[in-house]
């Protein structure tokens, strides 16, 4: 008889990056899951109520009935449950340090903001948002740089990084549409706008990546809603 196929379940919503990152890890490792839709704003699970009761959010990974919440927790427990010859998070300590640093970057500082105060604000606050992002890219275009230039953030290999960073992808746009705005990606972040097309090249980003103008779409009517509570 063959091995038993392992229970793997991921509670998701559609346009989050934090959900993305999780699927984009395990198409990577070729782990085969059942995906479970969730609408985390109006109608919460009782499953996803009982597997996060801390924050009561997606992503969820449910690996044999045992779940693991926040998307880089998740990614690195992935690398380790299913290492493969595919690992993505770096060998190198001082690699692993400065991949969990960005993302820690991206999930705090850019979050807090650039998308906060882009997605909720208007006028200035929203124009500081936008001067921001300025400056986040700016620092990613340098990472991208250091040492005269690699195709992805850890060297010649996709990895860790690039999955925390890539589903940000579909939500420039987004922001872009809500600031009235548009990126100089090629006055100024020509080494990004490379890194996203060859990121963008691979399957597994292709399955999982949402449409930048559905993003968007669901992006201007979470606006309204903020605007409307406010």
């Amino acid at each position: 008889m063959g091995e038993r196929e392992e229970q793997v379940k991921v509670l998701s919503q559609w346009p989050s990056g934090f959900c993305m990152r999780v699927l984009i890890g395990l198409e990577e490792k070729g782990v085969r899951y059942e995906y479970q839709e969730e609408n985390v704003l109006a109608c919460k699970s009782e499953l996803l109520l009982q597997t996060n009761p801390a924050h009561k959010g997606v992503p969820v990974l449910i690996h044999e009935g045992k779940p693991i919440c926040e998307s880089v927790i998740i990614l690195q427990y992935i690398d380790e449950v299913w290492p493969g010859s595919n690992s993505f998070m770096p060998s190198n300590p001082y690699d692993r340090a400065l991949g969990r640093f960005w993302a820690d970057f991206m999930d705090t500082k850019f979050l807090e903001n650039v998308v906060q105060r882009i997605l909720k604000c208007t006028g200035e606050a929203q124009e500081e948002g936008t001067r921001y992002m300025l400056e986040c890219l700016g620092l990613l275009e340098g990472e991208l740089s250091a040492g005269g230039g690699k195709p992805y953030f850890a060297g010649d290999q996709f990895g860790f990084l690039d999955i925390v960073l890539i589903p940000n992808s579909p939500w420039f746009y987004a922001l872009e549409t809500l600031a009235k705005w548009k990126i100089p990606w090629d006055g100024e972040f020509p080494r990004l706008q490379g890194w996203m097309k060859r990121c963008l090249e691979r399957e597994s980003v292709k399955k999982i990546l949402q449409d930048p103008l559905k993003v968007s779409e669901y992006a201007i009517q979470l606006r309204k809603a903020f605007v409307t509570s406010d």
